[in-house]
């Protein structure tokens, strides 16, 4: 998704993004600095501002905002924090709670039963512990996951690797036209992304690409008749879909005053039913936490 890319993979779709990444902000959009202050003013404000900035920053990973948590979360890490027993045979999943990315393999991981196997290990990634990099995953992002003595990434590679080297319920069908459907579904979810994302930037309307990738899922929801997901019954597709859906029905609202599943009853079906699945449900934040962090990123008021 180049420069669209969610990033948490950072992104103004992912609270508390790395500060190694920024948007790109147009020159006539520069910001001017204050005035010179005196040395001691300024190493004053500098302390205060590290105290503040640490409060909030413990502040938020003391208390995740996550909806329905279910299990005992524990707080991010940041680059203070100590590493865990790495590679002591414990199977953990890295994950940041906003990032969308890692939330495919922690619903994975829920759907799974397997709460009592894989661990969650929360980074934060504006303040990202070194040795997270050095010693756990190299591309430092999020989510990794640390098993058999090795660490593996990318999101939908770990939703696939969770389901296949776990027990637990099977997250694809046999039927091979829903496994075809399945193939052509997640190779499309970089692209419905992209389309989703660029006009949340945009000043304008909703594009006509925007609401023609909303359409393209309500016909996709409409494909198999034995359940109201993507492949009838929910399965890891529905997982590649979900995190972002959630977001972006609540940015369309907040910020487009647009309702994503408006004369999309397959859609608005879809969601309801979604929330209904506790595996899901236990990652979800909190709505408001979302779109005030994506305002303020975009310098929406």
């Amino acid at each position: 998704m180049n420069s669209l890319a969610f990033l948490c993979r950072p992104s103004p779709l992912t609270p508390s993004a790395s500060p190694s990444i920024s948007l790109s902000v147009p020159q006539s959009s520069c910001i001017k600095l204050p005035r010179s202050r005196p040395a001691a003013h300024r190493h004053r404000t500098a302390a205060a501002a590290r105290i503040s900035s640490r409060t909030v920053a413990m502040a938020t990973a003391a208390a995740p905002p996550v909806i329905f948590p279910k299990e005992n979360l524990p707080p991010s890490l940041t680059s203070t924090s100590e590493p865990p027993p790495l590679f002591d045979g414990t199977t953990r999943l890295y994950v940041a709670y906003h990032c969308p990315y890692a939330q495919r393999a922690w619903i994975t991981r829920n759907c799974k039963g397997l709460q009592d196997k894989i661990k969650i290990v929360a980074i934060d990634l504006a303040d990202r512990p070194v040795w997270y990099k050095e010693k756990v995953y190299p591309e430092n992002k999020v989510p990794s996951l640390e098993h058999d003595n090795q660490v593996k990434g990318e999101s939908l590679d770990l939703v696939k690797y969770i389901d296949s080297n776990f027990e637990g319920p099977a997250l694809l069908p046999e039927d091979s036209a829903k496994k075809q459907s399945a193939e052509e579904l997640l190779a499309y979810t970089d692209e419905f992304n992209k389309a989703l994302y660029s006009s949340i930037l945009s000043k304008g309307d909703v594009s006509e690409e925007t609401v023609a990738a909303l359409d393209k899922i309500e016909a996709a929801l409409g494909k198999f008749t034995d359940g109201p997901f993507l492949l009838g019954q929910f399965s890891s597709v529905d997982i590649a879909y979900l995190p972002f859906i959630e977001r972006f029905q609540i940015f369309y609202s907040g910020i487009k005053n647009y309702d994503i599943t408006k004369g999309r009853p397959n859609f608005q079906k879809y969601i309801e039913e979604a929330n209904k699945i506790d595996a899901y449900t236990q990652t979800k934040l909190e709505p408001q936490f979302l779109l005030d962090q994506t305002k303020k990123r975009l310098g929406i008021e």
